[in-house]
Formats: structure tokens, sequence, C-alpha cells
């Protein structure tokens, strides 16, 4: 086996690692030796600066680059310890754009080409080397989980290609491939010296008129009014506009010690890795990086042998409370820890066994709790800014999401649509120390394990629940999770199975089970438990309330009461902040209802539109009303029989909100809307009467056949009707022209409201991308994998876009994908305008993990056959 163990973690102390550079980058601190002038006479912190950015390693430098490339120059970047001297310091330096979300991939793509430009703008050697990458694949399963990422990378103008198993073996002689299915082969890949892109970094913003002082920690941001003014340092107070947490594993403390905390939840964990010695034939050091998820380790040439490291089944983390922040953490060593990832290396690469161990490095990495890095402004403070969280993809994302970062803070939104990163994605439940620490221990394996769409965690859960979850789970619910709220997928009756741990890329075990709740919904009618819906109420004495919502939102809110509205707010570019339901109750009372995971978005948005004289006010009512969906044909009969009031569509037109008594129970908003295009209403019931009305309802509804439903069947219906929903084809840049809704907007009438200028400019230049329906034709649902969003769109053989919700349509005995398309010049490249006819008559492909099938496109919804 390996030999020569040498029992240090000490790779590289700040100053070896500096003559590593060839180049010094001069910060000022309590620890510098040399004033500007060469003497000893160290320089004050500014008073002032426009930005401050805590955190020196290679996210925080990216982000202090990218400003300055902005023309950003009031900068000052602040680091407790030396200059790369925390986890940067020990960063494997592997590049890799192979990754399960897109936006991933592009962010590692920018990195990447930044990298290796870096050294020709600095005069820093970066130490990138393209390298290539090849991503191994033990089982049929993972392969395909491999194409798919290759789908998305080529479309993108990312070389790759799957390999066979002999391929591999040319490509890396090392690797042992007998039980390898094939391999994705990215031959742009590469690795880096991260400690020199951090100084990079740093040299080229210095030159650009940024400061940058280390051995200076910060305590805490200053907030004054709900915005960040200053932060206080162990060298005195500066006051600033915008602060920038880059703190690593620090990060998270740092956002508890803010005037009012900031929620950043992200958690350390021991990372481990070995290097070493040279081989007796030395590996070459343009051999690709090899991935190996399904043994859970990572290999890169170094210095004529091998850097490797993984992710293993029983993750270690790391305590940070009440413990002084340091710029580096030399971890303990931990053989017997470290074993199964080096039996898993010595199987892949047996040649390994006669090549001595150089060291074991033991590092802290920190994790968020959905395996994504976090971004952006904090919903509770604003110009409160975090990068964080990296996932140990700090090398690869560093470049692309500190150019990101900076885009937020110089023109208030970004390029492209940064959701998966959004640190508004999360409530303030999932700060808790405790389920981060659990959290963690989950996340950790799941970096390589991930396998399949849609991981479902298993930790944290049971933790924001229905008043109806006992009941629901006892009638056989099985539940997912979002936004840490339980909501039921579908329901398995007695006599009916659904395998639900066989989880695959084909068709679900499930299947039937959804068909029958679909055909409910359809034939007769179903209930459909939605509390964890987000429920707002805006309130003021006047007309203060519908002024700021004329403001904020895109339709015309000016409505009678008891009309509901569904309608867009637009941000500054026309484009989607939020999209939600409207009741008007009363004339200056509103309730509003959105998506689950646009809380905590949706509540920042109206907070920091609310009149400063306090006139109108905002009350989150999430938690005061549970919501049952009662979809169906036979839903207005169950209605009326549970109001003893007959109840027709004359009476009750789509898009009406009333309230209501049901049985003993009084105080019930009824909105005539189910959120799938089917018939329907969702009651809003007073969560102290939730249990009764369900139970009433359910009896009553016997004699029509009612029956529980899932949201697997909502998704299904509202697919097929072509529903678009916010943060899966709805996003902050898409506007309503792009999404088929220009008849939700009020353009007729003399009311300004925000983006109204943007959307203007754009009617009068042309929509340059649209969104459409495909339906497949020539695809399997027995036998082909099944589309699940992000797969590439083909018209007339020439890629156009990418779907963003698919799943299969009982009425169309097909898959429904909804997708956005553009239309770009052949010989220019240039966006052209997306016309109705563009659409509607090409011949479409849709390209699910590296297999094309046919398809049609609809610009509209579809006539649904029935069920049979």
């Amino acid at each position: 086996m390996l030999k020569g163990f040498a029992l240090t973690c000490i790779w590289a102390t700040g100053r070896r690692a500096a003559v590593q550079c060839g180049v010094a980058v001069r910060c000022y601190g309590q620890g510098s030796t040399q004033g500007p002038n060469g003497g000893d006479d160290v320089p004050s912190l500014p008073a002032h600066a426009k930005v401050v950015i805590c955190g020196g390693g290679i996210v925080g430098t990216s982000v202090a680059y990218h400003l300055a490339k902005l023309g950003w120059k009031d900068v000052l970047l602040l680091e407790q310890g030396r200059l790369h001297g925390g986890t940067t310091l020990l960063c494997a330096g592997i590049v890799t754009r192979a990754r399960h979300i897109p936006i991933l991939s592009q962010m590692a793509d920018y990195s990447c080409k930044l990298y290796s430009n870096l050294q020709k703008e600095t005069g820093v050697d970066t130490g990138f080397h393209q390298t290539g990458s090849l991503s191994l694949a033990q089982s049929e399963d993972r392969l395909l989980s491999l194409k798919w990422i290759a789908s998305h990378l080529q479309v993108n103008d990312i070389p790759c290609s799957i390999l066979s198993s002999a391929q591999v073996a040319e490509l890396h002689p090392w690797v042992e491939t007998a039980d390898l299915h094939g391999a994705l082969h990215v031959p742009v890949d590469g690795v880096i010296n991260p400690v020199a892109v951090c100084r990079a970094f740093a040299h080229a913003a210095i030159a650009n008129g940024v400061r940058m002082y280390d051995r200076t920690a910060v305590s805490h941001a200053i907030v004054e009014k709900g915005m960040v003014t200053a932060v206080e340092t162990d060298r005195g107070v500066i006051t600033c506009e915008y602060f920038v947490n880059c703190a690593g594993q620090w990060a998270y403390e740092l956002g508890q010690s803010c005037d009012e905390p900031v929620s950043i939840p992200l958690h350390p964990c021991e990372h481990f890795y070995l290097i070493t010695q040279p081989a007796e034939s030395p590996l070459a050091s343009d051999l690709p990086v090899v991935l190996d998820p399904d043994g859970r380790i990572y290999v890169r040439p170094w210095n004529g042998g091998i850097l490797s490291g993984g992710f293993e089944k029983n993750p270690k983390p790391i305590c940070t409370e009440g413990k002084n922040q340091v710029e580096f953490q030399n971890l303990q060593h931990d053989w017997d820890h470290y074993g199964p990832l080096l039996q898993s290396l010595l199987e892949r690469m047996p040649v390994l066994s006669d090549v001595h161990i150089r060291r074991l490095v033991n590092c802290p990495e920190s994790f968020s709790p959905d395996m994504r890095c976090i971004l952006g402004e904090s919903p509770s403070v604003r110009n409160y800014f975090v990068l964080a969280g990296m996932n140990s993809s700090g090398t690869s994302l560093a470049g692309g999401a500190g150019r990101l970062l900076a885009e937020w803070i110089a023109f208030g939104s970004t390029s492209v649509d940064v959701w998966p990163m959004d640190i508004r994605r999360f409530s303030a439940l999932q700060g808790s120390r405790t389920f981060l620490r659990h959290r963690v221990m989950e996340v950790v394996p799941l970096l390589y394990e991930r396998l399949y769409h849609g991981v479902e965690f298993q930790t944290g859960r049971r933790l924001r629940t229905s008043p109806l979850y006992d009941r629901l789970d006892s009638q056989g619910a099985r539940w997912t999770e979002k936004h840490a709220f339980e909501r039921p997928k579908y329901f398995v009756t007695e006599g009916q199975s659904d395998g639900e741990q066989n989880v695959t890329f084909y068709k679900p075990s499930w299947f039937d089970i959804v068909r029958n709740e679909v055909m409910a919904c359809k034939e007769a009618v179903c209930a459909i438990d939605m509390s964890s819906f987000t429920k707002f109420e805006l309130r003021s004495a006047g007309r203060q309330a519908l002024d700021m919502l004329q403001w904020l939102c895109c339709d015309d809110m000016d409505v009678p009461t008891g009309t509901v509205v569904h309608t867009g707010m637009l941000n500054a570019n026309g484009a989607y902040e939020n999209d939600c339901s409207i009741a008007r109750l009363s004339k200056g009372n509103f309730f509003i209802v959105s998506s689950t995971d646009q809380h905590i978005r949706c509540w920042a948005w109206l907070s920091r539109h609310l009149p400063a004289d306090g006139s109108v006010q905002l009350e989150d009512v999430t938690w005061k009303y549970t919501a049952l969906n009662v979809i169906g044909p036979l839903a207005v009969s169950v209605l009326s029989d549970l109001s003893y009031i007959p109840i027709s569509q004359n009476q009750f037109p789509s898009m009406t909100c009333k309230e209501m008594s049901m049985g003993y129970a009084t105080g019930i908003r009824a909105i005539s809307t189910t959120h799938t295009g089917e018939p329907g209403f969702v009651l809003y019931i007073p969560i102290e009467y939730a249990l009764y009305i369900y139970n009433e309802m359910m009896g009553v509804g016997k004699k029509h056949g009612i029956q529980n439903a899932g949201y697997f069947a909502l998704r299904s219906l509202r697919i097929e009707r072509f529903f678009p929903f916010w943060g899966q084809d709805l996003n902050s840049c898409t506007t309503p022209l792009e999404c088929g809704r220009e008849n939700r907007v009020k353009f007729d009438e003399d009311i300004d409201f925000l983006g109204r200028k943007a959307l203007l400019q754009q009617k009068q230049d042309g929509v340059r991308r649209r969104l459409m329906m495909l339906i497949l034709n020539e695809h399997s649902c027995d036998e082909d994998p099944w589309p699940h969003g992000h797969e590439p769109i083909f018209r007339n053989n020439q890629f156009v876009g990418f779907t963003t919700s698919c799943d299969y349509s009982f009425s169309l005995k097909g898959h429904v994908c909804l997708g956005y398309v553009q239309h770009r010049d052949a010989t220019s490249g240039q966006l052209l305008s997306v016309i109705p006819d563009y659409v509607t008559q090409g011949d479409y492909e849709l390209e699910i993990a590296g297999m094309r099938y046919k398809a049609k496109a609809r610009l509209y919804p579809v006539p649904l056959p029935n069920i049979n």
C-alpha cells in the first residue's frame, strides 16, 4: 500500500506560498512591517469606503477584482489574518465544469477562462494548466447522469464527450477501468494554484484602486434603519455604504454578530486529502483530473505524484461557536477516518501501492444546506451582501460568483438569473446551528453520491407542518419538503405500493397512483393541502396600500372588492421579482398569495417598498391560514354542501374571493382559482378550524367521490395547462411579454408602475425569447428516460433554448415540457425577435441525456381530451 506516512497537515506557510507566486501583494495591517514608502509607518485604516469586503481568500479577492473592473475603486478589503491564509491556502485547486446545475457550469466556465488569462493581465503565474477532467461512471445510471451534464455543456459551447472505458485508459494510464461503464471527458477543465490566483486578483484590484488590509478583524456590521452604515473592526470603525461577507467558515458567526442578525446558513466540515511523493515513473502534469463520484474521490496530478481527496459517508462537522477567529486551522490528522477514501483510491489507481505519501491534509470547508453556494443581498439588511458556502467548489466558482455579486452590487441585479444560489431561498429556520450540523453530515456525501433529479433530504424534516399533517400521514401521504415545509407528494392507499425508495431516471413507481389522482381532479374532486403557500396581508386606512400595489404590480389593482388579480411584481428591468395572486378584501386591505419558496423574497420586496410614514402595514399571515385546494368539476358541489348555500358559476365566477361560513366555522376565505387551470377553489381556513373543516369536507364530499391528492398531481395538471410557476418557468430575468402574459400588463392605462419603461422598450424592440410548450411525439414513457428540466431544445437542428419544467400529461398521454426559445441569426449570431410563426413553424427536438426526441411546439394551451 501507500508508504511513507508523513503525519503533518502543513502544506505551505504564507511565506512559502508567496515565494511560489513570484510576486508580492502589499497589504497593510497590524501585522505589516512596512508602510507604503518603505518605512515603518503602518498606515491607519481609512475612515470611510463605499464598499467594505470581509475576507481575503479567493472569493473575497474575486469580488474586489470584479468591482474594480466595473469602475468601483473606493473598495476596502479586510482580512483577519494574511491574505489567502484561510481555506484558500489548502484548496485542491481543481476547476471543473461538470456540474448538475447549468448556472454552476457556466460560472465554472467563466472562472476557468478568467484564470487562464490572469497571468497575462497581472504577470502573476496562477498555476493554471488545462489538464482536462474525467468524470467516471461505475453504473449505467451514473453514465446517464453524466450524459445529462454533457448535453447542457455542449450547447453552451463547452467541449466534452462521453468516452468508453477503453478510451479512459488511453487518456489516463493509471486509472483502473475494468468496472467502468464510461466517463465524461471535459478537455478544457484544469487546475490552478489557489493562492496564486488569490494574489493575482489582489494584484489587479490594487492596481485599479482597491485597498487591502490584512491582520484586521471585522467584529460586526453596524445597521441603522435596516441598512448597513459602517463596520466595526479591531482597529476602529469604518463607515460604508455596502458590506460584503466573504468570511468563509466564519460567515455564519459574522452574520449573527450584525446589529440586526443576518442568517447565513452554512456549516464547516473537515475535508481530507493526501499528497504523494513523485512516482518512480512520474505522473505527467498534463494528465486529466479524475473525478470518481461512485468511489467518492478526486485525483489530480501533483509534482510527479498525485493529490487525492474525497467526500466520505461519515463527515466530521467542525464546531466554531465561541472560538476565536483564526486565519488557518491546523486540524488533526485522522487516518482511520480517511481510510475508506484511501482504499477507494488504491482500487482506482493500483499503481499507487508503491508510491510514498508525503502528507495528509485536513482543512475546513463550508457547506450550505442544499449543496449550492450562498450569494446575494440579505433580505433583512439592505446593502449587506454575502458570498460564502462554496461546498468545496471555491476554486471552480470563485471567478463566476465574484463577477455576479459585483454586478448585483453595482447594478442592482445580475446579468443571469441566480435564484438557485440566492440567499433568499432559505428561511430563518434553516439557520439553526443544530439543523446545520445535522444537514452538513448529509450534504457532504451527497456532493458525489447524488445521482438522480430531485434530492430528498432526510435531515431537518417535520419541522414545518400543516395542522393536517398527522391526519394526512395516517391516510398514506408521502412527503416532500419545500422551504422546510412538509408537503404531500401523493397518497398511497390500502393495497397500493409506490416503491418509494426506487428512484430512477425512468418511469417512476408512483406513476399509476398519480394518474388516479389526476383523473379524480378532472372527473370528480380532490383536496390538496397547500398550506405552505406564502400568505401576506397589506393594509392601510386610506388608499396608500392600493397606491403601493399599483406601483409594484404590472396589472391593475384598482378592482372591486372581492376580485382576485393574478399579477407579477416587476423589477426595474420589467422582469418578475414575484408572481402572486392578490385578493382585494376591502378598500384598503389586500390578501397576497405566492409560492412557498417566495416567502422570504416576497416579504423583503414588499417591506422595502413600504411608505416611510408607516401608513401601510404588512403582516405575514402564512401561519394564520391552512390552505385546501379543492380541484375538480364537482368542487362547486362540495362547497355548496359544506356552506349550505347553493353555489353556481354565476354566483362565484373565476378569480373571485368570498368570506364564508362552513359548518360551525366562520371567516373562511374562498378563492375561485386552483393554480392549475382546472375548476375549483382554494379555501383559506383559520388555522384553529383546519382539522374540523377538513373532516367535514371529506365527509360531505364522499358522495361526490372526493379523495386526497398531492403536489405531483398538481404539477402534471398545471404543466399540461401551460401554467408557468415562479422559480421554475418565471424568474428575475423573465418579463411578462416573454411568457405570454402581456394581457396582464396595464399598458392601456395611465398608471405608472415599476418596470413599465423597460417593458415598453421591449415591446418596441421585440421579444428576444418566448415561453412555449413542447409535446413529445416519439418518446416512450415506459422505456425512455424522463425529462426533468434544463434539457436542450433544438429547432431545425439548431439549439434554441432549454426546458424549464416537464411532466407527463395523462390527458395527452405523453410528456409535456415548458421552455424558452430564442432566435439567433445563423451568420451574425445576433438575437432576433421571436415571433409566433418562428415558434410554431419549426421542426423541434428535445435532447434527453444525449438522445433527441421529436416534439410539437405550442404557444398556447392545447385542448385536452378526457382521460380513459
